[in-house]
């Protein structure tokens, strides 16, 4: 006896949700705690390192196969009937939309989650809680032309989103510009500094970003896309904020590595105090005003004029 686990994040054109993904774990824990011999099947772009693709499972090496997830109907589902067609096929965990549909109807055992005139279980994808990891605020430019030839912010865009492709995170992109028009977008400032707020740590390419999450005691690794420095690294130094990375640097060769090391401080309590040590200063800015109404204060009169 062995068991090949599918579903929608096994087939080349499926689309892998979280839920299908945390499903498929379900019954894989399932599986090998029942101490039933297993192989689970993936997709090309889901496939981890060392894991099995749908493609390469061969299915003589498997009695039987347990389908997983998502619409137990369409043209994937089909094929799979007909390349496992020796196996007892069964379905977990499925919405059935037609019984008599043959793709639903080629299973032995449909055990569904929800189908029409019957009760509905809860999904299999509301097992325990998995893992939580960090969640990062993420501001990016390719903007900011006055720099003229001090830009970087391509090479800096560039090496930043590799990065964050390649970290176990939640990454969220985020963006300081305001437009009331689109729900997509904040609205006003206090909407922009609640969703930074609500970050472990933020990554920013942008002053307001960088300025946003501090204000709010969330630390962040600021990214100063100008070459020699520019407004980044000024407002870094102006809240004397050390976890900053210069344009040389962060297109450079070991970029990663800075970036990396930095994240990890900014996640770490010395990190996370020192944040809010930043957001406890008196508002920022006060000088500024000061000499603003000071410089629009009239003369003082003249006597005898």
């Amino acid at each position: 006896m062995r068991i090949l686990v599918a579903g929608w994040s096994s087939v080349l054109h499926g689309e892998a949700t979280a839920g299908d993904v945390l499903a498929t774990e379900a019954v894989a824990g399932a599986l090998a705690g029942a101490g039933l011999p297993f192989d689970t099947a993936w997709s090309a772009v889901m496939c981890p390192p060392g894991g099995l693709r749908l493609d390469d499972a061969r299915p003589e090496d498997y009695t039987h196969l347990v389908f997983v997830c998502g619409p137990a109907t369409g043209a994937p589902v089909a094929e799979l009937h007909e390349r496992f067609a020796h196996c007892e096929r069964l379905a977990v965990g499925v919405s059935v939309l037609d019984p008599a549909d043959p793709a639903t109807a080629g299973f032995h055992r449909v055990i569904a989650r929800d189908r029409p005139g019957a009760g509905a279980h809860r999904d299999l994808a509301a097992g325990p809680e998995p893992a939580l990891v960090p969640v990062l605020g993420v501001y990016l430019t390719g903007g900011q032309r006055e720099y003229g030839a001090l830009r970087r912010h391509d090479a800096v865009r560039a090496g930043l989103e590799q990065w964050l492709g390649g970290l176990d995170a939640a990454r969220l992109p985020l963006e300081t510009r305001l437009d009331p028009r689109d729900w997509r977008l904040p609205a006003t400032p206090a909407q922009a500094g609640s969703v930074a707020a609500r970050c472990d740590a933020v990554v920013s390419m942008r002053l307001h970003g960088l300025v946003l999450a501090l204000r709010a005691g969330v630390p962040v690794l600021a990214v100063d896309p100008v070459a020699g420095g520019g407004k980044v690294t000024a407002q870094a130094r102006a809240w004397d904020w050390p976890a900053v990375v210069g344009a040389e640097e962060a297109a450079g060769a070991e970029a990663g590595e800075h970036f990396d090391a930095l994240l990890d401080w900014c996640l770490s309590g010395p990190g996370r105090a020192a944040a809010a040590e930043r957001a406890a200063l008196a508002p920022a800015g006060a000088e500024q005003l000061e000499q603003l109404l000071a410089a629009l204060a009239p003369a003082p009169a003249v006597p005898g004029r």
